[in-house]
């Protein structure tokens, strides 16, 4: 089983000392000990393209923060915050472990609507991680309307997550694809959405959600603030995927570029 945790929460509009107050108070109120805690995309400001005083190098205030979470979770602490290296600007995702061993997957596809494409640099690796018999891969909100990327190709992973700020206006494609995503690739599907209205008067309606295997809703939470959890069972899945082999019928493809 993988006990997870869901933090759909309003945001602090570009104000990360606010916000990592405000989900560290959370994340210590946990009601049950965790596998897995899942926050939300720039969960230190809000989703900003004011990236240059906010951006931190690698190894600074937030990076500990999160070591700091997960040793005393002993769960994995994963999310998204603006990230400056080598004088470029990353939407980047933090996968950190009790231990303080850490990976990253820079956001892939940037939503050229808020010139995100314009602030930012993307991505070109996906992330794969194998935690307590899981293979777990985290990708950041608008990579969910892009399902090459996302592809489960040889069933290499078991939990397909989503981190995002996602707006209230395009709830509907969230949802939808959530369900597609699991659908498609034989595997549980769980989205992080924030909640509460951003700096720039963007609504959002949260509907953070876990998906099983099949495309059922096992749990979704509309405009309130909430901690989720759950556990997941491993031979739940596994039992699906030999019911119904679909993957063995798969095109076989590689990304290019």
């Amino acid at each position: 089983m993988l006990h997870l945790t869901l933090l759909q929460t309003s945001l602090h509009w570009e104000n990360p000392t606010a916000n990592r107050a405000m989900l560290e108070e959370k994340i210590f109120a946990l009601p049950e000990k965790t596998d897995l805690i899942v926050l939300p995309e720039m969960f230190t400001t809000g989703f900003t393209m004011n990236a240059a005083p906010l951006a931190e190098p690698m190894n600074l205030t937030t990076f500990r923060w999160l070591k700091q979470m997960a040793a005393q979770t002993e769960a994995v602490v994963t999310g998204s915050y603006i990230v400056q290296e080598k004088g470029r600007f990353y939407n980047r995702l933090i996968w950190m472990e009790p231990d303080g061993s850490f990976d990253v997957y820079d956001k892939r596809h940037l939503f050229r609507m808020a010139e995100e494409d314009r602030t930012y640099t993307a991505g070109s690796k996906r992330l794969i991680k194998s935690w307590r018999g899981w293979n777990i891969c985290p990708l950041i909100c608008y990579d969910l309307r892009f399902p090459v990327w996302s592809r489960n190709s040889g069933l290499a992973y078991d939990l397909l997550l989503y981190v995002a700020n996602w707006p209230a206006p395009r709830s509907l494609a969230w949802n939808a694809l959530l369900q597609a995503r699991a659908i498609e690739n034989l595997a549980y599907v769980a989205g992080v959405n924030r909640v509460g209205e951003d700096g720039n008067g963007h609504p959002y309606a949260g509907d953070s959600s876990i998906i099983d295997p099949k495309g059922e809703v096992l749990f979704r939470q509309r405009d309130t603030e909430t901690v989720f959890q759950t556990s997941l069972s491993l031979d739940d899945l596994r039992a699906y995927r030999e019911r119904f082999p679909a993957d063995r019928d798969a095109d076989e493809f590689q990304i290019i570029g």
